[in-house]
């Protein structure tokens, strides 16, 4: 049976100049929401994760409720012929919002194996 992450493991967070990150056994994840976003409320974020073998990787988290809401917009505005499709090339779409939810979908993903599906690798420098 699978646990949350933060039965598991030990897991910090804080603030790093304009990062919240999120550290734990098997990855760190540095997300970039607005300095006053309230961090259970995220729902449009950045997000680069270091994983334990080096790498890293990127995506751009948002949830349901906040692409709906960008189409929504957007029909009104033009942009995606009128807000008739949502497209990025590093999204992560999640049900809910929240550094916290959007920190658990990461640990399912690498948990599962399927992480490397979702998020893009960065290439080494």
């Amino acid at each position: 049976m699978s646990q949350s992450m933060s039965d598991t493991e030990a897991v910090q967070r804080g603030w790093h100049g304009p990062w919240y990150r999120v550290r734990t056994v098997a990855f760190e994840a540095s997300f970039l929401p607005s300095p006053d976003e309230d961090l259970d409320s995220v729902c449009n974020v950045d997000v680069f994760v270091d994983l334990q073998d080096g790498s890293r990787w990127t995506a751009t988290v948002l949830t349901v409720a906040e692409v709906e809401r960008l189409m929504e917009v957007w029909a009104g505005s033009g942009e995606a012929l009128g807000g008739r499709y949502f497209w990025v090339s590093d999204g992560l779409i999640v049900k809910d919002p929240g550094i916290d939810s959007m920190s658990q979908v990461i640990a399912g993903l690498i948990e599962t194996d399927e992480f490397s599906t979702v998020f893009q690798r960065l290439e080494d420098d």
